[in-house]
């Protein structure tokens, strides 16, 4: 079934209430990277990647604001105060994003696997049920293309060089490992009704597969070993359950939306 608006979603409560939980963690994600993202601007090793970290920083930012927006026309609190008001605990995304960007390598290998993952989730996306986020998916599709096409070309790039460029590289991804075991999870969107409704169209046993296979791809090209399966680490950012740099990149994030949450910006 296709639902055309917000309001024919409350009218099936079920379908309603895993929608919002579902976009909430697309927003979260988004937002946060997107801000991590920004805290690069002036430090990037050229002027090519201080541009294209920029850039990228608002499509994150932007396509974050889309979600809210959705998620406002859902029912939910206006799109400042769900991106700047709520708590550690009260946030979905995974623990990759939320993380300090470390070296350039460290930063570069994140996106690359976050944007492998994130092209993979659109794609399940690409038919939803929800035409309101069917139609915003396929132009964030387009853009994050080209995010995931400049990150795989430094991975690459600085793979290829050999010598320290790769040294760092292969430390970022020992690095990186234990961080992604709840980029699949579904917390507490639950993943049943997100395909029976048709808000997916395929799970997080299949996201995880292709993933697998474009990461691998990736690795080989740029020579670096597979860091092997990654550990699970009992703790889940889609379930609020975050590590200390998610509080202190809000304590940054919402300082001015602080100084007077009523203001309209």
């Amino acid at each position: 079934m296709d639902i055309k608006d917000a309001h024919q979603a409350r009218e099936h409560p079920t379908y309603h209430q895993a929608l919002i939980r579902w976009i909430t963690q697309l927003a979260d994600d988004e937002l946060t990277l997107g801000h991590r993202d920004s805290e690069w601007l002036g430090l990037c090793p050229d002027i090519e990647g201080d541009v294209a970290f920029s850039s990228i920083a608002q499509d994150e930012v932007g396509h974050a604001t889309f979600y809210f927006e959705l998620l406002h026309e859902l029912g939910e609190p206006d799109p400042d105060r769900l991106a700047f008001a709520r708590k550690s605990h009260e946030r979905r995304n995974a623990k990759l994003v939320e993380q300090e960007n470390g070296d350039w390598a460290y930063s570069i290998l994140r996106h690359t696997l976050y944007d492998i993952f994130d092209g993979i989730r659109l794609e399940a996306m690409r038919q939803t049920s929800y035409l309101p986020l069917r139609h915003g998916v396929a132009k964030i599709q387009r853009e994050e293309a080209y995010h995931l096409l400049h990150m795989k070309t430094w991975v690459v790039r600085m793979g290829k060089a050999g010598g320290e460029a790769r040294q760092y590289l292969e430390e970022a991804a020992v690095r990186l490992w234990p961080q992604l075991d709840d980029l699949f999870s579904f917390g507490d969107a639950d993943e049943e009704t997100l395909l029976r409704f048709g808000i997916i169209g395929f799970g997080s046993a299949e996201c995880k597969k292709r993933w697998e296979e474009q990461v691998k791809a990736i690795f080989s090209q740029a020579g670096l070993p597979w860091p092997g399966e990654i550990p699970i680490s009992g703790r889940d950012g889609r379930l609020g359950q975050h590590d200390p740099a998610l509080a202190q990149l809000l304590e940054t994030m919402t300082e001015v939306y602080r100084l007077d949450p009523v203001a309209r910006w």
